[in-house]
């Protein structure tokens, strides 16, 4: 049973539930598919009925932020943690190594996919990078047709919210896959060309703060953080 989190049902588990989770759902090859929602997301899902169905229907709802998290604890309904996509996909490489995985990488500004294919296969001997393609596409067909003749156990879109949770859900019927994980900018971070927070954000929750830094642009969307936390008061309020 899934954790209701202002109307956006988040899976409660560890980090090795959701790992463990994952591989059984590669291993069925229905091209299931797993979101990481953080508070923006789940703004978004607030506003957006299709953003919202689409999360909905994902196969696993991980909480990658630290406000999710704080979110589920202001409305009394505690997860476990959080699961940040990137750790859970670097857990995942780690299990498909020991087999020879295959893993396609799709999304990130041009090169950038192919370049952390390169330093996945070197950082996890034994992984397979089947295919690697931009995020620079209008047509989908094509790059169906490149996923489907790689057969990879895992693809990673990375393609930013909404975009790729509504593709997933999208050409989930068309794809042979084992597993769809949407994971933003993770590419950027495996490829080497973004970095993330140092340990000390991390363990404090904090990687919003980090990047705000590197990035003052973004001021408008981490406000959605705030407001997330805003509305999560409002509605345990409301509910008493």
């Amino acid at each position: 049973m899934r954790i209701d989190v202002m109307g956006v049902g988040f899976d409660s588990l560890t980090m090795d539930e959701a790992v463990d989770r994952a591989l059984e759902l590669m291993r069925e090859r229905r091209a299931a598919y797993v979101v990481t929602p953080n508070p923006e997301i789940v703004m978004q899902c607030r506003a957006d009925p299709e953003t919202m169905a689409a999360v909905r229907q994902a196969d696993l709802v991980l909480p990658d932020g630290i406000g999710v998290v704080y979110g589920a604890g202001i409305l009394g309904t505690p997860l476990k943690g959080k699961l940040p996509g990137i750790d859970f996909a670097a857990r995942l490489f780690q299990a498909l190594a020991r087999d020879g995985g295959r893993v396609f990488l799709l999304g990130a500004k041009p090169g950038v996919a192919e370049e952390a294919g390169r330093r996945l296969e070197a950082q996890y001997p034994g992984l397979v990078i089947a295919g690697a393609r931009d995020g620079y596409f209008q047509d989908d067909a094509p790059v169906i047709e490149a996923i489907n003749a790689a057969a990879p156990d895992l693809l990673l879109v990375c393609l930013g919210a909404p975009k790729q949770e509504l593709w997933m859900q999208r050409n989930a019927p068309r794809l042979r896959v084992g597993l769809m994980a949407g994971l933003g900018g993770s590419l950027d971070i495996f490829a080497g060309t973004a970095r993330r927070a140092p340990q000390g954000f991390q363990r404090l929750g904090l990687e919003w703060l980090y990047r705000l830094g590197k990035e003052p642009w973004r001021i408008g969307r981490m406000m959605k953080l705030p407001q997330f936390l805003g509305a999560a008061i409002h509605e345990k309020i409301r509910s008493n």
